[in-house]
């Protein structure tokens, strides 16, 4: 019996290493591929063609490949939903456009629709069923999104953080340019925004510490963010990662994106806070890539970096990207951010919260 499930075991990991192969070769093969335009850019952060980190930084630690592939085969418990979930807000505009200087909806993952000071913005949408270059294979929803790209209320801008396909959608982003929207974006990304159909006049790219002037007494900052990026086997690294500061006449939002911990979140609270809100990533954490996402205890100490007011959680409860446990982020989230004082904003999909009223704790998740 041994041999028989060593046997079994193998080939399972056989089939695997083929699957992660066609998996990372297809990203370049696919319809309009997503590659950047591997140009050159003047920035501090570039270097013989790739993009580099703000401190050095490993994406996998070395050595760990197929320990990380045996656990992906073996760890299946937990890792998602054990019942569907479905949530719905089919009048998100009408709430969106009402009365309110500050409005938050978590459409999932690190899709964020929110209203500050007068002005709409969406960040890193991602409506697609799967987090992959292939509409068979790859990351799937936990559950649909709770409103349709139809039903969003005017945008004036959509905010990318890198081009990461749980990030960047290329079905919602053509879906989005053909309304004229603005996108703001890291360097580089522009180039597959622009192969997707959108205008370059609705496209404006930044280096970390630009900034723009909105209107509106607005401004949007691009700050330094511990990650990497690519789409596909050539493209590591060529375009630019990055968090976002969305300051209104009143308010300030702190949007992570992704990325590992670094102490360079003291530098922005320091140059930009207080933030009335800061998001950030607290899923897809491993110890065998510790440096590229933070998890839900560093998350914490990053908001009290930053010196914000309410944390929201992202990039959790929406795609199977590690090992741990679907509600593991925000279990542990939760008992950190007690441990610490923090206030959370724990909505439900597509709940609209605002103002004073931020801190929320639906508990959706205990719904499985």
């Amino acid at each position: 019996m041994a041999a028989y499930l060593l046997k079994t075991g193998t080939i399972f990991a056989a089939c695997a290493l083929v699957a992660v192969a066609v998996f990372v070769s297809c990203a370049y093969f696919r319809k309009g591929g997503g590659e950047p335009d591997g140009g050159e850019y003047r920035s501090p952060n570039f270097r013989d063609g790739v993009f580099l980190n703000p401190v050095p930084t490993t994406v996998t630690m070395d050595g760990k490949t197929m320990n990380t592939l045996w656990r992906w085969i073996s760890i299946t418990d937990g890792r998602t939903p054990g019942s569907a979930l479905s949530f719905r807000n089919a009048s998100i505009r009408e709430q969106m456009e009402a009365p309110g200087d500050l409005k938050i909806a978590w459409v999932g993952h690190s899709s964020v629709l929110m209203k500050i000071d007068g002005k709409i913005f969406l960040t890193d949408p991602m409506w697609g069923r799967r987090a992959s270059p292939l509409s068979f294979m790859g990351p799937a929803r936990f559950f649909e999104p709770p409103f349709s790209l139809d039903e969003l209320p005017r945008l004036d801008g959509v905010i990318i953080s890198h081009d990461h396909y749980d990030h960047l959608d290329r079905d919602t982003i053509e879906r989005l340019g053909a309304t004229g929207v603005m996108f703001y974006a890291p360097l580089g990304v522009g180039a597959i925004l622009r192969s997707w159909g959108v205008a370059a006049e609705n496209v404006a790219e930044f280096d970390w510490w630009q900034e723009r002037a909105l209107g509106e007494g607005h401004r949007l900052v691009a700050v330094p963010a511990r990650h990497f990026s690519g789409r596909g086997l050539r493209s590591r690294n060529s375009t630019l990662w990055t968090a976002w500061v969305v300051a209104g006449g009143a308010h300030r939002v702190f949007f992570g994106g992704d990325g590992g911990y670094f102490e360079g979140f003291a530098e922005i609270g320091a140059k930009y806070g207080p933030f009335d809100l800061v998001m950030l990533e607290t899923g897809a954490y491993d110890r065998n890539w510790p440096a590229i996402h933070m998890g839900p205890v560093n998350a914490v100490r990053a908001h009290l970096d930053l010196k914000g007011r309410v944390l929201m959680p992202i990039h959790w409860g929406t795609f199977n990207l590690a090992l741990h446990a679907w509600t593991e982020p925000v279990e542990t989230l939760v008992a950190s951010a007690r441990e610490q004082a923090v206030a959370l904003c724990l909505p439900r999909p597509g709940q609209v919260v605002q103002g004073d009223s931020l801190a929320v704790d639906s508990r959706w998740w205990g719904t499985d």
